[in-house]
């Protein structure tokens, strides 16, 4: 029988050196210098003087790092500041976390240029993952602040009514779940405002990389937004809102086609409708179904068991394909909820409306860095892990930095659960070119 010693005896000494509560991130340290992502930053223009401290590139730096390993606000920047495989990583030192209040605020009134320029640095990282033709996901969320920050409005707020928020406007690419573009707005502005224009800059962010198809729900419409689809030649798919005018067309419809006959009914048409703000008629699928009934004897339908559902479109495709189609945009939700709970979009970092905004381009180009870190270096089984799953499994790991014979030794502990996966993983960033 093993004896065992009482907590209270164990004694306790704060005198263990060069340790790090992170040692399992030298994975995707080693993934950002062997992409030469730091290198990327320091092309940007916003330069300091020679002699500073901290360099701009090493303070965007330790934000994407530091959003990585799961700090929500910038003061949890502290827990990090004396991490020593971070302060080898960032040449010796990490910045106070005030001084991140600081650089965000003054770099974003003193380089204006900063975020077109952080928004090409986006493409360059996610520009090897994207597929041949693209699929553009559009859609916006709301970020309730507490506080007066600056560009902050009452607005439609579901799940804090009345507060001021947030209410930036988000394009995803629906095959890879990366981030296209991104733009913070007030939060008293519709899902549509400035649609038009946000577009336009993601198209020439894109550039080579061709738009196929485009989904967006019924927040987004009107005769410049389908008219900026069409122009382009891009196939759209889109939720239209149930009005009583279109429900009234829809009625004057007898012949209904049937996709399934299970236990729900799922039935479909098209029809030629054309909105009173629209310029021209447009094609409209109406999709309707039904659960069915079963008294034993018959399977009964009502008409008013049905549950209709319209979707605008330029494609030629059965009513039952655009509606899958356009279903499969419902995990644009689960992307928005990773940036939210992940790395913390909607938790605002400072009282200055152009410095949220630079935030959360440097939270969504982290995002994207861990999409692209899963896509070239992970397992099949690893890539569809949350962050905070693989924080867990992979970068929360205790290890010291020793010196043995000339060398700089990274001790990881020993029963780390996830160690062979670990290493096949560094093994894969070895390879990389």
């Amino acid at each position: 029988m093993k004896s065992t010693t009482p907590i209270s005896k164990i004694k306790t000494e704060f005198s263990l050196q060069n340790a790090t509560s992170f040692g399992g991130i030298k994975i995707f340290l080693e993934y950002l210098e062997k992409i030469k992502f730091a290198a990327a930053l320091q092309r940007l223009s916003c330069m300091k003087a020679n002699n500073s401290l901290f360099p701009v590139y090493r303070i965007l730096l330790y934000l994407v790092v530091g959003w990585m390993l799961g700090c929500e606000r910038l003061f949890h920047f502290r827990k990090l500041q004396q991490d020593s495989l971070l302060k080898r990583f960032l040449g010796g030192r990490c910045p106070h976390h005030s001084l991140l209040y600081k650089e965000l605020s003054r770099l974003s009134k003193s380089h204006p240029k900063l975020l077109p320029e952080l928004r090409s640095l986006n493409q360059e990282i996610i520009g090897p993952c994207l597929p041949e033709a693209l699929i553009l996901d559009l859609d916006s969320t709301v970020e309730t602040v507490y506080g007066d920050q600056g560009g902050a409005a009452k607005g439609t707020n579901p799940h804090k009514p009345g507060r001021k928020s947030y209410h930036p406007l988000l394009a995803f690419e629906g095959q890879s779940r990366l981030c296209l573009n991104a733009v913070l707005r007030s939060g008293n502005t519709h899902s549509s405002t400035d649609a038009s224009a946000f577009l336009h800059q993601t198209f020439e962010l894109l550039r080579e990389h061709p738009v196929k198809y485009a989904r967006f729900d019924k927040g987004f419409g009107g005769e410049d937004f389908y008219g900026l689809w069409e122009g382009k030649g891009i196939g759209y798919v889109g939720k239209l809102k149930w009005t009583k005018r279109l429900a009234e067309q829809v009625a004057a419809c007898r012949y209904w086609k049937r996709f399934v006959d299970e236990d729900w009914i799922i039935e479909g048409i098209t029809i030629i409708y054309k909105a009173t703000s629209w310029e021209k008629p447009r094609r409209v699928a109406i999709i309707r179904k039904a659960h069915i009934v079963d008294d034993g004897q018959t399977r009964m339908v009502f008409d008013s068991d049905w549950q209709y559902e319209a979707i605008v479109t330029n494609l030629e495709w059965e009513p039952l394909d655009l509606w899958r189609f356009y279903n499969q945009r419902c995990c644009m939700e689960n992307y928005i909820k990773e940036a939210k709970n992940g790395f913390s979009i909607d938790r605002i970092a400072t009282s200055e409306f152009e410095a949220n905004e630079l935030d959360l381009l440097i939270k969504l180009l982290a995002y994207n860095l861990f999409e692209r870190f899963k896509r070239s270096c992970c397992e099949p089984v690893h890539q569809g892990y949350t962050i905070a799953r693989f924080r867990l499994e992979f970068f929360h790991c205790a290890a010291t930095i020793i010196r043995h014979s000339r060398n700089i030794i990274l001790k990881l502990a020993k029963d780390f659960a996830n160690r062979y996966a670990w290493q096949r993983i560094e093994a894969r960033i070895a390879l990389l070119e």
